[in-house]
């Protein structure tokens, strides 16, 4: 979903045209003065599975209500490498350097227009949160529930990779999660 009203290049109001492309025609907001296309692509986001302490740490965003736990993500930034992102995002966030990584996998997130590239991550350290992040806990595996969008899906595969068969919270535990309070 985009906010883009108005062409970059020469303010001119955008509009769903369709216009050719490698598949076919294809319908994308335009200018119809100048032709700037606006693509709309997805944005790449690094998600860590962090075992710190041989357990599992998830993370409360401070925009989170106090139940809501889940993986530490951040966006990558231009001129970096996916690994070299979820490392500099584990340190932002808890201060841990990141001493192995693993790919686990990529994911959609198609509500937030987000490919998401999981890593498990093994770090070391003392935990000291950026303000973006009020709260962490450690979990072990077994006592890990999984949550049914991109991330959680990651999760759920990385508990497979180990031999635990993943729990998803149910819709009423998940919409708990997300209750203030």
């Amino acid at each position: 979903m985009t906010d883009w009203n108005f062409c970059p290049c020469c303010a001119t109001p955008l509009e769903m045209l369709s216009a050719e492309e490698d598949g076919g025609p294809k319908q994308r907001l335009r200018c119809p003065a100048c032709g700037f296309t606006h693509w709309n692509n997805p944005t790449p986001v690094l998600a860590a599975i962090v075992e710190y302490r041989g357990k599992v740490l998830l993370a409360r965003n401070a925009a989170w209500p106090s139940k809501m736990f889940a993986l530490v993500t951040g966006f990558m930034e231009a001129g970096e490498t996916p690994q070299d992102g979820v490392r500099r995002e584990v340190k932002e966030e808890t201060d841990l350097d990141v001493t192995a990584l693993d790919l686990v996998g990529v994911y959609d997130f198609q509500r937030m227009n987000q490919v998401i590239i999981a890593y498990h991550v093994v770090a070391e350290g003392e935990v000291r949160l950026s303000p973006e992040l009020a709260d962490w806990r450690l979990y072990e595996l077994q006592d890990l529930k999984c949550w049914p969008a991109g991330t959680g899906h990651a999760l759920a595969d990385w508990l497979r990779s180990r031999g635990h068969e993943p729990v998803y919270f149910t819709a009423e535990e998940n919409a708990e999660r997300r209750q203030p309070g």
